[in-house]
């Protein structure tokens, strides 16, 4: 059974999580955590990656918009403790940094 989309996103919006970097580096190593640009909605990759919309999520690939954290941002997020927020899409870790939030 197929969980209609507005539910879907009303569970993960409240598992999102204000989050340190340092606390993501294990999943980092793992290689199980997916940057989320901060022009896309946080909520709205989840939704598509719980979906499985991989035409939706390839484009967001493809466009470097969605992708997994390269070892230089890990270094920058660690230097510089930024607000990230994030959330679980099993297996993987959606992680965004909020600018001026």
């Amino acid at each position: 059974m197929t969980v209609p989309a507005e539910i879907l996103r009303a569970k993960l919006n409240g598992e999102t999580a204000k989050v340190a970097w340092a606390e993501l580096q294990r999943h980092h190593a793992r290689g199980v955590v997916v940057r989320v640009a901060g022009k896309l909605d946080l909520l709205d990759v989840a939704v598509a990656m719980a979906q499985d919309n991989s035409r939706l999520i390839g484009a967001w690939m493809q466009a470097g918009e969605v992708g997994k954290v390269s070892d230089d941002k890990a270094r920058d997020w660690l230097a510089r403790d930024p607000d990230l927020w994030s959330v679980v899409v099993a297996p993987w870790v959606l992680v965004q940094e909020r600018k001026g939030h």
